[in-house]
């Protein structure tokens, strides 16, 4: 399907790894340039190589994103390069497990900035550009913020936060015809899941009760599944949506649970 979206330069902040990897594959099956921001360029380097295996666009920017000069000066290091930047997906973080009880003021504060901080950074960072190019941004979010999950204060405030912005910034933008719009996970199998599953007593037993959990298809959500509902936000196809919270789960969130 042709998204529109050949040659429009969009940024994917920890897109190498997970469902960041997904949503630089679908950008780049869809022609566009693919701007991988994250930590490690090993990482970035072995996504590119997938990416151009399938005559698809991608490019390197190492940052240490938790530092908020770095998200200004990997954003201007962009902008150079292509001269335009046409959107911006913001979805760096990681479930790091600061509760309540097991929790304290520095570990809070490193997880919103691991989780969140960056996010409001990297769009202010974008917008100068994305107001010349009218370009949308997407932000991923989890299901913690609105289910809990239990011994992660730090990233169900993070996701609490993800979900505000993705409103605030879609009113406060709206002048510029900017969209921002939010892509809520759940239950989506990657590789940094099939590590915490593996730690678990009995593994395959928990990845089945979860999966017997998910009302559609009783099945986990894949990386693809992700990436192609961002690109389509990311598109002039979601043209008027803008504001909106999108669940890609499955009805694992919503659903009646005497469905199962």
């Amino acid at each position: 399907m042709n998204l529109g979206l050949r040659e429009k330069v969009i940024i994917v902040t920890g897109g190498a790894k997970g469902i960041g990897e997904g949503i630089s594959q679908s950008l780049a099956l869809e022609s566009a340039m693919v701007a991988i921001v994250g930590r490690n360029e090993a990482d970035n380097q072995k996504c590119i190589e997938k990416i151009h295996a399938t005559g698809g666009q991608a490019f390197s920017f190492v940052a240490e994103l938790t530092k908020p000069e770095e998200c200004a000066r990997v954003v201007e290091e962009i902008a150079k390069y292509f001269g335009r930047i046409d959107g911006l997906v913001n979805n760096a973080g990681v479930n790091d497990g600061v509760g309540l009880e097991n929790g304290s003021y520095e570990k809070f504060m490193q997880s919103l900035h691991a989780n969140l901080t960056h996010y409001y950074l990297m769009a202010q960072a974008c917008l100068p550009y994305l107001k010349k190019s009218k370009g949308p941004i997407v932000n991923i979010g989890s299901k913690t913020a609105e289910t809990g999950q239990g011994g992660t204060s730090a990233y169900a405030a993070a996701n609490g936060g993800r979900n505000a912005l993705t409103r605030e910034w879609a009113v406060e933008l709206l002048k510029y015809g900017i969209r921002v719009n939010s892509v809520i996970v759940a239950e989506c199998y990657t590789p940094l899941y099939e590590k915490w599953i593996q730690t678990l007593e009995n593994p395959q037993e928990t990845l089945q009760n979860i999966q017997n959990k998910i009302p559609l298809g009783n099945r986990m959500t894949t990386k693809e599944e992700i990436g192609d509902m961002v690109t389509f936000l990311l598109s002039s196809k979601s043209s008027h949506t803008t504001g909106q919270i999108i669940h890609v789960d499955g009805g694992y969130v919503h659903l009646d649970r005497a469905l199962l």
